[in-house]
């Protein structure tokens, strides 16, 4: 049985900022792992997402992202090449999909695209070339760059793989795509579990402290 909730809305849309609203999502997910400079220290990184968090419980609505690079843009516009040249290579058609809340934790994603009733899902990178390049030498370079938000993903549908998949219609016809399956089994979901939980522990506690006037 499905753990979310699909929020029909358009990727950076009012709707889907209110749906994404104090959530912990798959493109935020390696904030939460990182490490402060010292021994058992929080990171700045991740403090200030505990409190970004926060401020969007309390205000209703996620932070919308006014950051974007005409290379961003060109992500934007090739994906239906990138999808269409998935599709012929598997033999799989891609699906959309809004926004994923979970049905009980303050936790979702939106997916690049999922197979069948997401049985499994997909993660689409458009890089600059010279990053697909380093990816196309080096396969392990995109899993590790991106391991974090495919172990979230895999983590709120339940998936039984992620499909991490680069893309650069720029480059000869073989060297386009580059596609790495990550395997439920493989992604270490129970370690993830454990971090992401004790995350949304320490936003509820922290909210709820500044609700009741206390400052930590």
């Amino acid at each position: 049985m499905r753990q979310f909730n699909v929020i029909d809305a358009q990727q950076r849309s009012m709707e889907w900022y209110a749906a994404r609203a104090g959530r912990l999502t798959g493109s935020m997910a390696h904030t939460i792992l990182m490490q402060g400079k010292k021994k058992g220290e929080e990171s700045k990184t991740r403090r200030d997402y505990k409190l970004q968090l926060i401020e969007e419980r309390i205000g209703g609505s996620a932070q919308a992202n006014t950051f974007w690079t005409a290379e961003m843009q060109r992500g934007v516009d090739i994906e239906p090449l990138a999808f269409g040249m998935y599709e012929a290579l598997t033999g799989q058609m891609v699906q959309k999909s809004g926004f994923l809340q979970h049905k009980v934790l303050m936790a979702g994603c939106s997916l690049d695209g999922h197979i069948g009733d997401f049985s499994g899902i997909i993660e689409l990178k458009c890089p600059k070339m010279a990053t697909h390049l380093i990816y196309l030498a080096d396969p392990n370079a995109l899993v590790n760059e991106y391991h974090a938000q495919v172990q979230h993903n895999l983590w709120i549908t339940g998936a039984a793989f992620c499909d991490l998949v680069s893309f650069d219609n720029r480059l000869p016809g073989n060297k386009q795509m580059v596609r790495e399956r990550i395997e439920r089994a493989d992604a270490r979901l129970p370690e993830y579990e454990r971090a992401a939980l004790n995350f949304l522990n320490e936003v509820a506690d922290y909210h709820q402290a500044i609700m009741d006037g206390a400052y930590l």
